[in-house]
């Protein structure tokens, strides 16, 4: 049980629900009121399939690739900084703010607001990690999506409740603690590369 809960508590800080906030209204600002919900259902139900489906197929693509597992280790220590980096430090250059005029559909909400390629990526570090606790990692993957959920679909309310910036606090903390596990993903796979 205490793998499911830290796997899943790492892939939701780098879902990063409170910093995806802002960019879930940007992107809904031209649906109908009547509408937003039934979209945001409808997209995050479609990240979950995303996500599951990767992790799933994400350890046939590493043999495909040839990738060892301290580099794998070594990459999402890396991917995970450079996370922790933009979570606390943002900046409108590193934003994934993206323009939308219509309903969207599976882009940008799912992919890469929800499902993006730093949580995939986590998901094969995961899989590859334990590779016969597929049961364990789909339960994560539920655990963490499910809190983003909930969180993502209720965006417009939270922020209005609480502001933006309590949600900026919060997510730099989040970021720290981010900091924290890719120093030691990183610091594990150089260990592991080295044989210390």
């Amino acid at each position: 049980m205490g793998h499911i809960l830290s796997s899943a508590f790492t892939l939701f800080l780098v879902m990063d629900p409170l910093g995806n906030i802002p960019l879930f209204l940007t992107a809904l600002r031209h649906v109908p009121a009547s509408r937003r919900q039934k979209v945001l259902a409808r997209e995050l139900l479609i990240a979950l399939v995303i996500m599951v489906i990767f992790l799933l197929a994400g350890r046939g693509l590493l043999a495909v690739l040839h990738v060892t597992q301290p580099a794998l280790a070594t990459a999402g220590g890396l991917i995970l900084l450079l996370i922790a980096v933009r979570m606390m430090f943002p900046t409108p250059e590193a934003s994934l703010r993206e323009r939308t005029f219509e309903e969207p559909l599976i882009v940008p909400l799912a992919v890469p607001y929800t499902a993006g390629p730093s949580v995939l990526a986590i998901e094969v570090i995961m899989i590859n990690q334990t590779p016969d606790a597929m049961p364990a990692l789909l339960a994560a993957v539920g655990f963490a999506w499910l809190p983003t959920a909930l969180i993502l679909f209720f965006a417009g309310y939270l922020h209005h409740w609480l502001g933006e910036r309590f949600l900026t606090a919060i997510e730099r903390l989040m970021g720290m603690i981010l900091i924290i596990v890719a120093t030691q993903m990183l610091m594990g796979g150089v260990k592991e590369f080295f044989g210390f």
